[in-house]
């Protein structure tokens, strides 16, 4: 059916303009920029002219992985949009030399201007460049690999003998393109690259398409040449030096898959092999569009600062991210890799064939990647369950978004730093939950074929939001003048004038901040309806003039049918055929929006889930949990109220109801931990262990059970441990000393060994032990359980030496160092000590990280957000007010600290009498049942 639909409505459209070119010469300026050699650099803007465009580029490089330098040459070939006489393009701490213009009439060297504020290499010839005319222009470069993880830089790792071996790799995105061959770095401007690669004998290469031939160059070494790629932006242009190995296998549309990784870890690849041929296959199958490329490769790189990177035809992952051991990697690594896989394989046409057109559509990309991790992972790894996780996603973009200082999805940014600090929560898992919510009001069906359309329609361009909007309302329009709605899609609702506005929808939720609360108030039959800003301060005026079309889903107590109703107003009423004992918004949180339930409203649903809980899915009870405890927070729902129906939780089973409900209970003993509160902390303490107790109680210590049964196992044990809860205590220390007494030969179940771990390394002989087995070990998931455990020890000495060594980058790698530090920042003795090394080292953290980067903005806001004192509050602000805008003061990351620290106080000062009174009255009832 939906192949038919296809042929009838994915049409061909007109390709999408570019901006009105202006020559540098037309830019109005007051303070005219002055290049390095004292002139005047004849441009005064961040982004390039539109005067030039590179149609080609031809690329060699010779890095030295001994000297770790790199020389190369470049040819690019221009299309000239207007006469001018100046070619403006980006470099970034690149030696220039020799730059030669390639006219019709013949060769001659061009005038160099350096600006490097904004990257930019003005080239000034004698005569003007002519419209319609082509020409080329040449530049020799020089450089050394980057000590970052941008641009052309180096990697090592070391074999089990101790040996140092280098790897030279790249990452591009967004902005880093510049600093490895000068070119227009920026994403409209799309062309085609043909690479050479100068190499020693024992080294390969890899790039973006495959390698067409070999040649011998002076000097024993050999030069590769790879084949012409389709057109592209910059950022997505890749290439490594290296000695790893590889495994391959053909899709069944044909394309060559290989994955890469240093030789001593080659044989963790094969899950990564599998997954990536049945998922490039679901996406040939599931856009219609063939994966336009002969080869994709997917290569482990030691050191990698994000997760990963969809270069097309390269993508490119941490070593956890694809490295996988079915003997010793869990449940919940399986998941991770293929998500992650998923998410770069979808931007080979979600951000690699169709381009946002600036990086303040980020979200096109990132959004759409990130809700193609869950449609593809669902459709060819059902066992993995990954419905599971997707409304975390949509919790934690709430998390920012709640802030003043969030941004909207679509957000004007400019420089490098702003650029960085687009991807975030709201570029990735905010863009993802409103494509669900929007793919659930359009219906699966229309959803996929709109995409499909927008796809086929912008292959090889680049993009703006409304022109996802447009194709979405064109399909809609085109099934329903073709008279084939019903048919095509088996149901009886028709869209409205106002609903086929999908733009006027859209816009809503892309160009201004923050979601909505809708505020629910029953009577009887008639049901009123209010929207207002949800947002975390205590400043009212920051709620003002903000307006979603809010695609509202609902259920009631006497009926399964979802009904749907679109709120387009501040307020308005719908009514009930009858009435009923209970009505639940958001089904499965499907809509990216909380609820509150007015006057009495929260009393039906708090009765429902302790008598019968099961009666909503098990996504309507972890948004119930999560609304209730967010809505605590901007003083709509009293604390006590939420605790009251915390209690159902004692039966709950479900992953996602439980996680969400150990997410809204543990950070306020975590808040506690940062005062000197011990009493009433433990308190909160005893009332979750015994809240979970049962549930805690029936879990094995094994590796059985569905994904999600043992991801709840591995979560629900390891919280048990580090509470101290007895019988855990018991088994994981028993365990512990079995598994040391073998020298770690015996084989710990996967799921457990967290919470066996977490409790060896209380001891400095048993953290000792750990680190000498992270040492040894060769696969990723152990290492990585094995270091976060010893982030989880009380030894202060330990986590000092664990965040200098990750610096340091010997023992420990460099790209760890965030996770470590934010993981010790979470520890009750070592939260003091991470903030004190984030002052310490923070000039090293911005040059190695980036400023802007995820990086760096995670170190700033998670190592913070669980203080909530004034004290701290206004040491916070002594350290960022000494930074300059050039060591970040200015990042977006900052005023979220604060903003959640402030939020903290407001809470302490407002809860904590509720919540000692609470549990005093639940310790009370507890005693009084047990006499």
């Amino acid at each position: 059916m939906l192949a038919s639909l296809l042929l009838l409505v994915v049409l061909v459209g007109a390709s999408h303009s570019s901006p009105a070119a202006q020559t540098p010469d037309q830019r109005p300026t007051k303070d005219p920029p002055i290049a390095t050699n004292g002139k005047r650099f004849p441009w005064d803007s961040m982004r390039l002219p539109k005067t030039i465009t590179p149609v080609h580029y031809d690329l060699s490089i010779h890095p030295n992985l001994t000297s770790l330098d790199f020389t190369g040459v470049v040819s690019i070939e221009l299309d000239v949009h207007e006469d001018t006489s100046v070619v403006i393009l980006h470099a970034k701490q690149l030696q220039i030399s020799n730059v030669l213009l390639v006219t019709p009439e013949g060769t001659k060297p061009l005038q160099v201007l350096e600006y490097p504020p904004s990257h930019q290499l003005a080239l000034l010839s004698d005569s003007a460049l002519k419209k319609g005319v082509k020409y080329e222009v040449q530049l020799e470069f020089a450089a050394n690999l980057s000590e970052s993880f941008h641009g052309f830089y180096r990697s090592s790792y070391h074999t089990t003998s101790g040996e140092l071996r280098t790897v030279a790799s790249t990452q591009f995105e967004a902005t880093y393109a510049r600093g490895a061959f000068p070119c227009f770095d920026e994403p409209a401007f799309k062309a085609n690259y043909t690479l050479r690669i100068i190499r020693e004998p024992r080294h390969i290469t890899i790039s973006n398409m495959p390698k067409v031939k070999t040649v011998e160059v002076q000097g024993g070494l050999l030069e590769d040449h790879f084949d012409t790629t389709v057109k592209m932006s910059t950022y997505l242009v890749a290439y490594i030096v290296s000695d790893f190995l590889s495994v391959s296998k053909i899709t069944k549309h044909g394309v060559k898959i290989s994955v890469y990784a240093v030789p001593e870890k080659i044989e963790q690849t094969t899950f990564a092999l599998d997954a990536a041929v049945k998922l490039l296959d679901f996406y040939d199958d599931y856009f219609d569009i063939p994966y336009p490329l002969p080869k994709q490769d997917l290569a482990a790189i030691p050191d990698f600062q994000s997760g990963a990177m969809e270069n097309w035809g390269l993508t490119t992952y941490r070593e956890t991210a694809l490295l996988f051991d079915p003997q010793k990697s869990s449940a919940s690594d399986k998941l991770g890799i293929t998500k992650i896989i998923a998410h770069e394989l979808a931007h080979q046409w979600f951000g690699n064939l169709v381009t946002m057109e600036w990086w303040d559509d980020l979200w096109l990309n990132e959004g759409f990647a990130k809700f193609m991790e869950f449609i593809s992972v669902d459709a060819t790894y059902p066992e993995l369950q990954v419905d599971d996780v997707f409304l975390d996603k949509c919790f934690e973009a709430m998390e920012v978004d709640s802030l003043s200082s969030t941004h909207p999805i679509s957000t004007s940014v400019e420089n490098p730093a702003q650029i960085q600090e687009m991807f975030d929560d709201v570029s990735y898992d905010k863009g993802a939950c409103i494509l669900n919510m929007l793919r659930d009001y359009l219906s699966p069906t229309v959803f996929e074929i709109g995409i499909i359309r927008y796809l086929k329609r912008f292959s090889y361009q680049n993009t703006v939001n409304s022109n996802l909007w447009e194709s979405l309302t064109n399909v809609i329009k085109l099934l329903m003048g073709i008279r084939m709605w019903v048919f095509c899609l088996n149901t009886q609702k028709w869209f409205s004038e106002a609903e086929l506005d999908i733009k006027g929808i859209m816009d809503t939720w892309t160009l201004q901040e923050g979601f909505p609360l809708v505020t629910v108030e029953v009577r009887g039959r008639e049901v009123r309806l209010s929207q207002e800003r949800y947002l975390k301060t205590d400043d009212p005026s920051l709620t003002d003039g903000f307006l979603w079309q809010i695609p509202l889903t609902y259920r009631t107590s006497s009926s399964t049918t979802i009904h749907r109703f679109l709120l387009t107003a501040k307020s308005d009423v719908l009514y009930l055929p009858e009435e009923v004992e209970w009505v639940k918004f958001n089904v499965d949180m499907s809509g990216y929006y909380m609820v509150h339930y007015a006057g009495d409203g929260w009393s039906p649903i708090i009765k429902l889930l302790q008598h019968n809980h099961t009666a909503v899915s098990s996504n309507d009870r972890a948004s119930l949990i999560h609304n209730i405890f967010q809505l605590v927070s901007v003083g709509k729902v009293r604390l006590d109220t939420a605790l009251d129906l915390s209690l159902y939780l004692s039966k709950e089973t479900e992953i996602m109801a439980v996680t969400q409900g150990f997410g809204e209970l543990v950070p306020l003993y975590k808040l506690m931990e940062k005062r000197d509160m011990t009493v009433l902390e433990n308190q909160m303490k005893s009332f979750i262990v015994d809240l979970f107790r049962r549930l805690i109680d029936r879990q094995e210590w094994t590796d059985s059970g569905s994904v999600s049964e043992r991801m709840l196992r591995s979560y629900l044990l390891l919280f048990a441990c580090v509470r101290n809860y007895a019988p855990c205590l018991t088994k994981a220390t028993q365990l512990f000393q079995q598994w040391k007494d073998s020298d770690g030969e015996m084989s710990l179940p996967v799921d457990v060994s967290m919470a066996v771990f977490v409790i060896g390394v209380r001891t400095p002989e048993g953290w000792d032990f750990l680190l000498e087995k992270y040492r040894q070990s060769l696969q990723m998931s152990v290492k990585s359980r094995f270091k976060w455990a010893m982030t989880v020890t009380p030894l202060k000495d330990k986590l000092k030496w664990m965040m200098e060594e990750s610096l340091r980058g010997e023992v420990m790698k460099t790209q760890d160092l965030p996770g470590v530090v934010i993981s010790i920042s979470k520890n009750p003795h070592g939260y003091k000590l991470a903030w004190d090394f984030l002052q310490a080292n923070w000039e090293k953290l911005i040059e190695k990280f980036e400023l802007g980067s995820t990086s760096v903005s995670r170190m700033v806001t998670d190592v913070t957000n669980q203080y909530s004192t004034r004290e701290m509050l206004d040491e916070m602000r002594g350290f960022f007010n000494s930074l300059t805008e050039e060591t970040g003061s200015e990042m977006r990351c900052i005023q979220q600290a604060y903003q959640t620290v402030e939020d903290n106080i407001r809470w302490m000062d407002t809860n904590l009498p509720l919540l000692k009174a609470w549990l005093d009255k639940q310790h009370h009832r507890a005693t009084h049942e047990e006499f």
